[in-house]
């Protein structure tokens, strides 16, 4: 008898130190030195002839079809369970650029006719005003259809911690499918189902609306914005300021009333200051949509025949997404990787990166 106690103490103490360490192992909130040099060498998973190292922890499980407009990602999982979304950047393929040039803003919430048959529906904040990158919606959405299962087959197994991550046009990807997947939550997904992400070198997803409800979301250490201080990725696409990119309550939403009731010289000086003032920007931004959205989703519809885009929100307001952490490019980074205007993304590839995040203290 006194054996079998011994015996059964044993076990349990054993199963009790085993889950312990489990748990301890498993997803925390905030920002981790050493998560990031792995997501990067999962990163570099997506290109067969990897030259920064594989990730020591991390097993790829699968990598998807190519899709939409030349998108891929990939399952990983961590020595922990822990599973790994990683969204792949965009290639020599001139449909990937294709999707970054179409940089017309589209409602945060909405719908896209993808085909004659098929519609994907979507909601990636909760604020109206939010507004998203098209062309990075579309790419979301193609993946969405082939991660769904996947998670579900995932979480099935008793996996409900997930890493979403990307690089470049990927990280703007991972900031819209970490929004996405957080829409499903108590939904498709199950509500204990728990998400960190990683975006890294990745241009602007949306504006300030889009990124508060990110930032919320995300809030507590559970979503970070990686940037190499050199590069030029992370600073486009271009932003458009107007007026009307503002919250409701403003400074300019009385203006033409005020001046209204000015005296007869004042009032016309006021006006003329005024639209020197405010009719640029909105002018800018009417021909930054014409291009970057008429323009290039008639491109956009030869490649995807059947596709239908929401209507485009009047902002090209692209701003800085989610917690930052600067990889600041000093004098010991730039002997390593000199600036030369004939490499344009010298700066850009995950080798610097990689550099950059093996400095952090």
């Amino acid at each position: 008898m006194k054996i079998l106690y011994n015996y059964s103490l044993i076990v349990f103490c054993l199963l009790v130190s085993y889950r312990s360490v489990a748990q301890s192992g498993r997803l925390k909130p905030g920002f981790e030195k050493a998560e990031l040099i792995d997501m990067l060498k999962v990163a570099g998973g997506h290109v067969d002839s990897v030259t920064i190292g594989m990730p020591e922890r991390y097993k790829k499980l699968y990598r998807s079809p190519i899709v939409g407009l030349d998108n891929r990602w990939e399952l990983w999982q961590r020595d922990d369970g822990v599973g790994v979304i990683s969204i792949r950047g965009t290639t020599l393929d001139p449909l990937g650029w294709l999707e970054n040039f179409y940089a017309a803003m589209i409602p945060a919430t909405g719908q896209l006719q993808l085909s004659e048959t098929e519609s994907f529906s979507y909601k990636l904040a909760k604020n109206p005003r939010a507004a998203v990158h098209a062309g990075w919606v579309i790419g979301m959405a193609y993946l969405v259809k082939d991660i769904m299962p996947k998670l579900d087959s995932c979480i099935q197994k008793g996996t409900k911690e997930f890493i979403v991550t990307g690089d470049s046009q990927g990280g703007a990807i991972s900031f819209l499918m970490t929004s996405y997947l957080t829409s499903q939550l108590g939904n498709r997904l199950p509500a204990d189902v728990r998400l960190k992400t990683y975006c890294i070198a990745a241009p602007k997803p949306g504006n300030l609306s889009y990124a508060y409800d990110y930032e919320v979301i995300t809030q507590g250490g559970w979503g970070f914005n990686v940037v190499n201080s050199a590069d030029w990725v992370p600073e486009i696409p271009m932003s458009i300021q107007t007026s009307n990119d503002f919250n409701q309550t403003n400074p300019f939403v009385g203006v033409p009333q005020m001046i209204r009731k000015q005296k007869f010289f004042n009032r016309i000086a006021l006006n003329y200051a005024f639209n020197k003032l405010d009719k640029p920007t909105k002018k800018a931004q009417k021909q930054y949509q014409r291009f970057l959205g008429t323009y290039i989703e008639r491109i956009v519809g030869k490649n995807l025949p059947n596709y239908q885009a929401p209507a485009y929100v009047e902002s090209n307001h692209y701003v800085r997404t989610g917690q930052t952490i600067v990889l600041d490019a000093d004098e010991v980074y730039y002997q390593q990787f000199p600036n030369d205007t004939k490499k344009l993304f010298m700066h850009h590839f995950l080798k610097p990166y990689l550099f950059l995040a093996n400095r952090l203290k």
